[in-house]
């Protein structure tokens, strides 16, 4: 388990491929339009340096644009960032074929105007073993072609890694996409992933502000004076994953990520961990056929 008392922004984590990734990304997920832009530009001025979109999500043009403006713009001027240490991922919809993986590919660079994609992954199993694995394969060629950094997979079960692995593919997936945070702590997943070196993601971190008032939460972050919300991603970097916490508004932007003024002891991890009720906040594919 990692505990370092030093997570930030600036924090990074190495994958499987050797590549260095931010420790904190940005979730875009049901934002749009100017509130994508906006989001993103507020998280950029904060300090964080990855933004998690899909397909799926219709804003990688939104995500892409308030990147590339700012890059360019004047409040860039002191900090001198460059696209390379700016990280981005986005999803494939559909597990559909080789050539539409491919294709798909394409139109989210074109849409997102960034010249490479750093994580691709495929969003979901659904589509069956053999559609899976053809749609790897096209990922694969995408990272061997340079448009892709690395490749890896979303709400994947330990079956659907299990198969892949099995393939005997040309490229492990750096990463797995899964729903994590102490009210579902998916541990037959993680345990799995921390086995093969599969970076977890942690999407959800904060349960959707669900159990935010739950007494154990209120307890804790009293004791650590945080907030609520810096306490669970707090929680996701000390057990080793990179979550994705997600917010349209300014402040919670910028206090989502300050995390490094405390360490949860480890009592209280594994408090928190008993508060596993498998609760799913929005979809749960992982033991889908």
């Amino acid at each position: 388990m990692a505990s370092s008392s030093n997570y930030s922004l600036a924090s990074t984590i190495k994958l499987n491929n050797g590549l260095e990734m931010p420790r904190i990304h940005l979730g875009v997920y049901m934002t749009s339009g100017n509130e994508t832009s906006r989001a993103v530009t507020h998280a950029l001025s904060a300090g964080y340096r990855a933004f998690d979109s899909a397909e799926w999500y219709a804003n990688e043009r939104e995500v892409g644009s308030a990147i590339n403006s700012y890059l360019s713009s004047s409040a860039n001027d002191s900090l001198g960032l460059q696209r390379q240490e700016v990280w981005f991922t986005t999803k494939l919809k559909t597990n559909s074929s080789y050539d539409a993986t491919k294709k798909a590919i394409k139109r989210s660079l074109e849409r997102s105007k960034l010249a490479y994609l750093d994580l691709y992954l495929l969003h979901s199993p659904y589509g069956g073993r053999e559609k899976r694995l053809e749609c790897w394969r096209a990922v694969e060629d995408a990272i061997e072609e340079g448009v892709v950094r690395a490749g890896g997979v979303s709400n994947f079960g330990v079956r659907h890694l299990q198969e892949l692995l099995d393939s005997k593919p040309r490229i492990i997936p750096a990463v797995n996409q899964i729903e994590v945070h102490p009210f579902n702590t998916q541990l037959d997943i993680t345990s799995f992933c921390r086995e093969h070196n599969i970076v977890i993601e942690a999407y959800a971190p904060l349960a959707r502000a669900l159990r935010m008032k739950h007494p154990k939460i209120v307890e804790l972050s009293r004791k650590y004076k945080c907030e609520p919300a810096q306490l669970m991603v707090r929680w996701s970097l000390q057990k080793g994953y990179v979550p994705l916490p997600k917010s349209v508004q300014k402040g919670r932007i910028v206090s989502n990520a300050k995390v490094e003024g405390f360490k949860i002891e480890e009592g209280d991890m594994e408090a928190l961990d008993g508060l596993d009720e498998h609760l799913v906040t929005d979809w749960d594919p992982t033991d889908a056929d």
